[in-house]
């Protein structure tokens, strides 16, 4: 097992930043508490015991009257049959030329997706604990089937250098040229630990992994143990890990929870998608797309939301002029996940490097939003980004037939979007005008 930086070091790079001030500010922010717990001393965000110990509905912490009784959608995940997926497809909403089918079915509670070196799509999962496996035959028939499974959440999945990385709550994973055994690959027990520098907090634990294959690291985000909070000051941060010595350092901080991003290949930044709090509203904060223009930037959590609003108690300490503002605010509760830059040729020139993201969907809000894919225009400066919505129909009304979760470029210039509701693989392709009406 590799020898990790230990959390005092990765604390130290953070500098003066409002993470390191987040100890000597704590006791403040605790006695200007928010609204109080639901049922008792056990929801108080501000305590490490709800860190590290929550419970199982910790997250009504911050339950207000006005939004009281809403609950995150019970039954995930809900796996459908091919011919469902099918007439599901055929609801689905994309603009004039482009078509959506199902690219693959049956795979349990889909999330973030990573090509391998062979043509294997691997597909982490979240509660099912599994690792599935996707591969395609010389006439186009493809398999699905699991080939790692005992996880608790490995929601976070990546491919870099041949090899292949998984992400648990608090340990990342690798295996060398994986496809060469892919019946094969044993028990995570016998399993590589190429990182596992994060303390055991509850809440927000789960992990997205991003290569960076320039540098042959993994960015990966250490979510806030809380809706709102000033949290501790080893959590709501973006970290980059290089597998080969285990070594960490801060990419980003003041963030509340990561569940996607990317490298701009033209500028080696760092983009991701950001979950705004819940509980202070129906239609706030907003959820935002970021960029990472300075490694080490602060943005914001819990001081400032939306980039220019200052949160009731917390914003009282520092002002939002402290902090990077939002390439986008996406709006509240939409729940934005994986993203990725077009890079194809399949799709009309002017889809050249825009942002697709997928927005898996609100559950604390009366009514539903986000069950979508959107594209975003913007360049790489992140300047001047408008949106426009790219896949919709995933919700009618508060009928939900999935849940877009990761989205992935594939090898013919389709896009991929992995739904960890249905355990589908979407695939959005462009056939033009008249074979889209087909």
């Amino acid at each position: 097992m590799v020898k990790e930086r230990s959390s005092v070091s990765l604390i130290a790079l953070a500098g003066v930043s409002a993470v390191a001030l987040a100890i000597a500010l704590g006791a403040t922010a605790a006695q200007a508490a928010s609204p109080p717990p639901p049922t008792g001393p056990e929801y108080n965000v501000q305590s490490t015991n709800f860190w590290l110990h929550p419970p199982d509905d910790w997250w009504r912490a911050g339950e207000n009257e006005a939004q009281k009784g809403l609950v995150p959608i019970p039954g995930q995940p809900v796996p459908t049959s091919l011919a469902d997926d099918e007439k599901n497809a055929a609801e689905l909403k994309v603009p004039p030329g482009f078509k959506v089918t199902v690219w693959a079915s049956g795979v349990p509670q889909a999330r973030e997706m990573a090509w391998g070196d062979k043509g294997t799509l691997f597909a982490g999962s979240d509660v099912s604990g599994v690792i599935s496996a996707i591969t395609t035959d010389a006439n186009g028939k493809r398999s699905v089937k699991t080939v790692l499974k005992g996880f608790m959440h490995d929601t976070g999945v990546a491919f870099m250098d041949h090899t292949l990385y998984v992400a648990d709550p608090w340990v990342i994973y690798g295996w060398q040229n994986p496809e060469d055994h892919l019946d094969s690959l044993g028990d995570l027990k016998d399993a590589k630990v190429v990182y596992s520098d994060f303390t055991h907090y509850g809440p927000h634990n789960w992990k997205v992994l991003i290569p960076d294959p320039t540098d042959h690291a993994l960015i990966v985000n250490v979510g806030a143990p809380c809706s709102l909070c000033i949290p501790p000051p080893d959590a709501g941060q973006m970290r980059k890990v290089y597998p080969a010595n285990g070594a960490a350092e801060l990419a980003a901080i003041g963030i509340r929870q990561v569940v996607g991003g990317a490298i701009d290949p033209r500028t080696g930044k760092l983009w991701f998608s950001e979950n705004g709090s819940d509980w202070l509203g129906d239609d706030f904060p907003s959820d935002k797309l970021e960029l990472v223009d300075k490694w080490g930037s602060n943005f914001g959590f819990p001081y400032c939301l939306e980039g220019d609003k200052p949160e009731a108690v917390y914003g009282k300490l520092h002002p939002c002029s402290d902090f990077v503002p939002p390439v986008l605010n996406l709006g509240a509760h939409k729940a934005p996940l994986g993203m990725m830059f077009y890079q194809g040729h399949q799709f009309p020139s002017e889809y050249a490097w825009n942002i697709f993201v997928a927005e898996t969907g609100s559950w604390n809000r009366h009514v539903k939003t986000g069950y979508d894919v959107v594209r975003v225009i913007v360049g790489p400066d992140g300047k001047n980004a408008k949106e426009e919505p790219f896949v919709t129909g995933f919700n009618q009304g508060d009928k939900v037939l999935g849940r877009p979760v990761d989205i992935i470029q594939a090898p013919d210039g389709s896009i991929l979007i992995s739904d960890d509701q249905s355990s589908t693989i979407w695939q959005v392709s462009y056939v033009g005008a008249a074979a889209a009406a087909k």
